[in-house]
């Protein structure tokens, strides 16, 4: 019988102690410590030290000239989604391990099972939560599949590793992390102790055989991934799969990549055939919008390199409650009410007695305060039951003091607005210097929002 060890696990932030805390020393979270029992042979969940099987293999001490070692630029496999090669700046690299993170139904099975299709290599699909019929049957909707394909219903570590040596895949996919286990530890699947382990298994596997890996993770409540921030640490590439879950598209945003640049996004439209990717998604998110409706205003947000228009609408209606409602989706809730604060201070409109909800068509959410200008144009124009020209495009960072103030990327923006026929375009006034003008564009410039209101509600 192995000694074991009875180890206490933050689950907020993964310190590890021998005994039990009311407060966790590293991040200060309170009853965030979870007991496990490990083998006291082994350093369990570091994935740094230690002997036994799931020990990376030793370094030679050898160090490389920087000018000799081989660029893996040129190694990248396309993913076959034209969107997701985007995000991925390119494909995806051999030896790598990604972490694709979003909400239950999301798709995150659908696009894994997408990227194993008509591949020319080795694939080995792990699934920890569904059957191989279960999998079969999402398959079958989504078209044909290579005879290179495997599907393995398994949870056990050591199962999974005997299986990726007889048929040393090219790409191997872990469905889900959360449910993977390692035999010698007795706490339960999707501990901290647990997912950190396995994480660290499938990260030697990649580095020692060069096999590109692409590990699903769970998320909280919040939107975060599940388990301790370590394992976006370890991994070399974390992937966020976002949008409304009954809505029609998704989005894939890179927060990290270690191959290529981040904050670059992939946007899908989901339907009975799979993920479809949109290849002009400002023309998408437009598709519908009202006309001549007070409170919508269109705006031109930056992800990554891109530029993407987006409608930002609003509704302002009188109540006679003591604390009117606020209800933000798709921007940030405490800068909104730092706008609406704004507007009551510097424009004497009388917010503090009216609801304001404000949204992002689509389900986009707008996380650059350039979307400030034309959230405040919405809500104005909600608030005088004025609409704005359908045919105006308004972007801009505002100040506390109501000036507004420059943004980047301002030619970008310009030339994707003249693209879809906008006729007018009012931008910050310190942003009109050296910018080329589209022909039939109006382009308009404003120094505070008191001259933003001056334009657009006259």
């Amino acid at each position: 019988m192995p000694k074991t060890k009875t180890i206490f696990t933050c689950s907020a932030c993964g310190h590890e102690t021998g005994r039990w805390l009311g407060k966790c020393p590293a991040c200060h979270a309170y009853n965030t410590f979870e007991e496990s029992v490990a083998i006291a042979k082994k350093t369990i969940g570091r994935g740094h030290a230690g002997g036994g099987r799931f020990a990376p293999t030793p370094s030679t001490g050898t160090s490389t000239r920087l000018s000799e070692i081989k660029s893996i630029a040129d190694e990248k496999f396309p993913t076959g989604l034209t969107e997701l090669d985007r995000v991925l700046s390119g494909g995806i690299v051999p030896g790598s391990l990604m972490l694709l993170g979003g909400e239950p139904g999301i798709g995150k099975s659908t696009i894994l099972l997408q990227i194993c299709q008509n591949k020319p290599f080795t694939i080995l699909y792990v699934s920890g939560e569904e059957s191989a019929g279960q999998i079969n049957l999402r398959a079958a909707r989504l078209g044909q599949f290579g005879e290179n394909t495997y599907i393995l219903a398994e949870s056990d570590l050591a199962a999974i590793e005997g299986e990726i040596h007889r048929l040393s895949p090219h790409l191997l996919v872990i469905d889900s992390i959360q449910t993977m286990m390692h035999s010698d530890l007795t706490s339960a699947a999707g501990s901290v102790t647990q997912v950190r382990e396995a994480t660290a298994f499938f990260m030697r596997l990649a580095k020692e055989r060069g096999m590109a890996t692409i590990i699903v993770g769970h998320v909280t409540k919040e939107g975060a991934i599940a388990g301790p921030k370590i394992l976006e640490h370890m991994v070399d590439c974390v992937l966020y799969f976002e949008g409304e879950r009954h809505g029609g598209f998704r989005i894939i945003r890179a927060v990290k990549n270690r191959f290529g640049g981040t904050g670059e996004i992939g946007i899908f439209e989901m339907d009975e055939g799979g993920l479809k990717p949109i290849t002009n998604p400002s023309e998408y998110m437009l598709t519908g919008r009202p006309l001549d409706a007070p409170g919508s205003i269109i705006t031109c947000a930056m992800e990554g390199s891109r530029p993407i228009l987006a409608e930002v609408q609003a509704l302002v209606a009188p109540t006679k409650a003591p604390n009117p409602r606020r209800v933000v989706s798709g921007m940030d809730y405490n800068r909104i009410n730092m706008l609406l604060a704004m507007l009551e201070k510097r424009c004497r409109l009388y917010l503090s007695q009216a609801d304001s909800y404000v949204n992002v068509a689509g389900g986009m959410k707008l996380t650059e305060p350039a979307a400030d200008l034309a959230a405040i144009a919405a809500i104005a124009s909600s608030y005088k039951n004025k609409p704005i020209n359908p045919e105006t495009l308004i972007f801009g960072e505002v100040g506390l003091t109501g000036e507004v103030r420059a943004v980047n990327h301002t030619q970008k923006r310009i030339d994707e607005a003249a693209k879809l026929a906008f006729t007018e375009i009012i931008i910050p006034q310190a942003n009109l210097k050296g910018i080329k003008r589209p022909g039939g564009v109006k382009i308009l410039g404003v120094a505070n929002i008191g001259e933003l209101l001056a334009l657009i509600l006259a």
